[in-house]
């Protein structure tokens, strides 16, 4: 007979990011691990879809070289090479609102050291006057003296301490915004000052190569999706797609029932890893303090336009936009499998609240002349289809207090944890957020189970 005791059980809830980074964190340190997704693949809301014969991702999604769980997850999937990271940063910004006619500048970095790396871009940068960029430098100063954990700075909003750090709007417009309205998704006025620091401080002023963006050449869903399946396969997590779970209760012993599809799973540990009214709706009387503030952190919607162009009008894999409601496109040919002659070109507008409702015709009549505007080989080009993607809950709003809001991975129950980019990881909801409650879900889990994870550097490679 064997003398070892048997595995402990964990159940993930969730299959998005924040979930298939707690099973394989769990599977990792020796858990027999089931994974329950309710919707009939993994990825959450960084996903894929076929339209045709076209693989669309239902947004652009980008992250940064500082993003580092993100990037752990790349490498344990296998997907990092399918996800490169720009050698240096490097964002082409294109104003129309001149007077004078349309101007291209960059936000670059050099290999100086911090803050240096930054400076003869901001010196190059043509949208911003001498007196601009020369606020901008004190205020990057300023960033960089900030504690983004001071739940002082979770009171005030992004705008309001750019106010009082002498940036101007044409700055805010040209700058902050440029770069907080994609990665925070909200508009400064809307941003807990907390949040902004995060972005720009570990972002900007962490490393040289901190900013460097980095995207998927396929489609997100071979990513999230395809290889995550694959790397849970291979560490043994059982993974049920369509697999909604009904209820969540304690045993006698103190194990957890977990209800899905008419299977009962008993488990040790459970990672609740979905969005935060699910979360609500599932959580056992006394998980937490006060379960109804996890209603009060509201969501934040993203539109993503995409047109199918008959011709190549653009020659750049991404440009941003100021002086027009357009904010980033992004080059999607490739990824998308688009056949034939043309290019596929995808419009990502964060902090969308105006326009996340609008119909398709009126969104078609407002954003292909801007992108005749913009891209001036457009004009008079075929347009060989035309459709919007709209995630009315793509990412929880972080609004000036939602700090307060937002629980840390462990609940008052032992065994039960949480996870997702509404969690108090410290950043916005971003992919790194995602991956990093995940992490931290696991971790909590095994800490409590008797089986800390180790270092990563001192694990075999």
């Amino acid at each position: 007979m064997s003398d070892e005791s048997p595995r402990p059980v964990g159940v993930v809830v969730g299959g998005g990011l924040a979930g298939v980074t707690a099973a394989l964190r769990l599977a990792d340190a020796g858990l027999d691990v089931t994974l329950l997704e309710g919707r009939p693949r993994l990825g959450g809301l960084a996903f894929s879809f076929q339209r045709g014969d076209l693989t669309v991702d239902n947004g652009q999604h980008v992250y940064l070289r500082c993003c580092t769980g993100y990037r752990w997850f790349l490498d344990r999937i296998d997907a990092a090479h399918l996800a490169p990271l720009q050698d240096r940063l490097d964002v082409p910004v294109l104003d129309v609102g001149r007077a004078a006619g349309p101007r291209l500048g960059r936000i670059r970095r050099t290999a100086l050291p911090v803050p240096l790396h930054l400076a003869g871009g901001l010196a190059a940068y043509p949208h911003l006057s001498l007196a601009e960029k020369a606020a901008v430098g004190r205020a990057a100063l300023a960033l960089g003296r900030l504690d983004p954990a001071d739940p002082e700075l979770d009171r005030i909003d992004f705008a309001t301490w750019l106010r009082r750090h002498g940036q101007s709007e044409r700055t805010v417009e040209a700058l902050w915004d440029l770069v907080g309205v994609a990665t925070l998704n909200a508009t400064a006025p809307d941003a807990s000052m907390a949040l902004a620091a995060t972005v720009f401080k570990t972002g900007l002023l962490s490393d040289p190569g901190a900013a460097d963006i980095g995207w998927a050449t396929v489609p997100l869903g071979d990513l999230h999706d395809t290889l995550a399946r694959k790397a849970l396969d291979t560490a043994g997590v059982r993974t049920e797609l369509r697999a909604k779970v009904g209820s969540l209760t304690r045993t006698e012993d103190g194990r957890w029932s977990v209800e899905s599809a008419g299977e009962r799973i008993t488990a040790d540990t459970v990672v609740l890893a979905v969005p935060q009214t699910e979360t609500h709706d599932l959580l056992p009387a006394g998980a937490l303090d006060e379960p109804e503030l996890l209603l009060d952190i509201a969501c934040a919607p993203i539109l993503n336009v995409h047109v199918i162009y008959d011709r190549t009008v653009l020659r750049r894999p991404f440009f941003a936009a100021i002086g027009s409601p357009v904010q980033w496109v992004f080059d999607r040919t490739h990824s998308s499998g688009l056949k034939g002659p043309g290019q596929y070109l995808a419009v990502s507008q964060s902090a969308a609240q105006a326009e996340i409702d609008l119909p398709v015709a009126e969104l078609r009549s407002r954003y292909l002349p801007e992108l005749e505007r913009l891209l001036p080989a457009a004009r008079g080009a075929g347009i060989r289809d035309f459709f919007v993607t709209r995630e009315r809950t793509a990412t929880f709003a972080p609004a000036p207090g939602v700090g307060r809001l937002r629980p840390g991975p462990r609940t008052r129950l032992p065994g039960l944890q949480l996870a997702g980019a509404w969690t108090d990881t410290g950043w916005p909801a971003t992919m790194e957020g995602a991956v990093r409650s995940g992490a931290a879900a696991a971790d909590a889990a095994l800490h409590d189970l008797g089986r800390p994870p180790g270092h990563p550097l001192q694990e075999a490679a």
